[in-house]
């Protein structure tokens, strides 16, 4: 008996080395294609995350004064100089609509978060000085390397010459020049379809610091269930779910921040990384199944020889491997049903052989599917896999100990040890 254990011991041992390694060559496959070029590419191809910052609106007049001068000899005179007045316009209110579109993206055994946006936005400019003002409307782009279609640039419902501007800001910039009276509000209206990846923000002022802003409305509605909002952002001031995602709203009145407003993509299940931390975890799947064979063959008298548990502790393996480079072609989960399905009828033909059909369909089968199906199952739902292994280990601990209270253990082992007798 006791060469059988350490047989035992040493079979899970080699086997638990091969997942380890196998995990390791899952996870430097995902990684780093990851840090090569691929997300690069992914960026150049559809955008990058972005920024969407407000417009400004400035006014610069060349005006002349008269100013009292004085010659060489002493003699005083009047000149005419030339001088530069400008300002800025303050927004007195922001009524903004963001649609996010999430479409994911495959590339090797990663899906990127990529996204569509599409944006509208009307801000009011009062121009508060006493004089009329020719006033260059300035719009800047959330990022850089992305496209911007549908663009439309008004200014009080009508369209205006535009040209773009590079600058240290983000992704350069539109501007568009409109002339207003004195005490003229103005209303800049702004729209676009883009390209994104990752993460929306929506900044108040460029650069770090405080911002004031008045009337400020953002109506923000998703494809998608699973919102979350990015560190350092403020929360919706009201949500409600919809049939394909949520409507999101900002609503201030006059609002004192540091805070920007953002919006993280949800991360599709990872093939790359799921696999690899289901072939990590298969040791404890192996540990059960071992555990409960071993229990049930002795308690039945069955001689199951450490060869048998090799082949057994080889179908094991063959289901992450298989898994492992099925998930590069087809979805996660037909991988996973697949390699189920190769590792089970692995099992229990080679059991039928052994022990028999009914051993190696009920006990062997259910088993394998409890503790290798199932709990590699758990990993596919985020932030419960620990809870659920946690149970199925306590109710397999529960169940053993009622099975077994009243065997005598001694009795047992000795029958095993016992050798049989010699054959004719």
């Amino acid at each position: 008996m006791a060469k059988r254990l350490a047989a035992l011991i040493f079979i899970f041992a080699c086997t638990t080395v091969a997942w380890i390694i196998l995990g390791s060559t899952i996870m430097a496959r995902t990684y780093d294609v990851r840090s090569g070029d691929l997300f690069s590419r992914v960026e150049t191809n559809w955008g990058t995350s972005q920024q969407q910052f407000p417009p400004r609106a400035t006014w610069t007049k060349t005006k002349k004064r008269t100013e009292d001068d004085q010659d060489k000899q002493g003699r005083h005179f009047k000149r005419v100089v030339e001088y530069t007045d400008d300002g800025k316009l303050a927004i007195a209110g922001s009524a903004i609509n963001v649609a996010l579109d999430l479409e994911h993206r495959q590339k090797g055994l990663l899906w990127y978060r990529t996204y569509v946006v599409d944006f509208a936005a009307d801000y009011r400019f009062p121009n508060d000085t006493n004089e009329e003002q020719q006033i260059v409307f300035e719009f800047f782009f959330p990022a850089k390397a992305t496209i911007y279609d549908k663009l439309v640039f008004e200014v009080n419902g009508q369209k205006v010459p535009t040209s773009t501007q590079e600058r240290n800001v983000i992704g350069g910039s539109v501007t568009g020049k409109a002339t207003l009276a004195a005490g003229e509000t103005a209303v800049l209206h702004v729209s676009y379809q883009s390209h994104g990846l990752d993460t929306w923000h929506y900044n108040f002022a460029p650069g770090e610091g405080v911002a004031q802003v008045h009337d400020f409305k953002l109506h923000m509605t998703t494809n998608f269930k699973d919102i979350d909002f990015a560190e350092n952002t403020l929360s919706p001031t009201t949500k409600r779910e919809t049939p394909n995602g949520w409507a999101l709203d900002w609503d201030y009145t006059n609002l004192v921040t540091g805070y920007s407003l953002g919006m993280v993509m949800p991360e599709h299940l990872q093939p790359g990384p799921l696999a690899g931390q289901i072939s990590f975890f298969a040791p404890v799947s192996l540990f059960f199944f071992f555990f409960l064979m071993f229990i049930i063959t002795t308690l039945r008298g069955i001689d199951l020889h450490p060869m048998n548990y090799f082949f057994l502790a080889a179908a094991f393996f063959a289901f992450h491997l298989l898994l492992a480079y099925l998930v590069d072609h087809i979805s996660i989960h037909l991988a996973f049903a697949a390699s189920s399905l190769v590792s089970i009828f692995l099992v229990i033909s080679y059991l039928r052989l052994v022990v028999g059909i009914r051993f190696a369909a009920v006990e062997a089968g259910l088993a394998q599917f409890v503790y290798l199906v199932l709990f590699s199952y758990a990993f596919f739902f985020k932030g419960f896999t620990g809870l659920g292994v946690t149970i199925g280990s306590i109710v397999t601990l529960f169940v053993v100990m009622q099975l077994t209270g009243r065997v005598d253990w001694t009795a047992k082992f000795a029958k095993a040890a016992k050798p049989e007798p010699a054959r004719a």
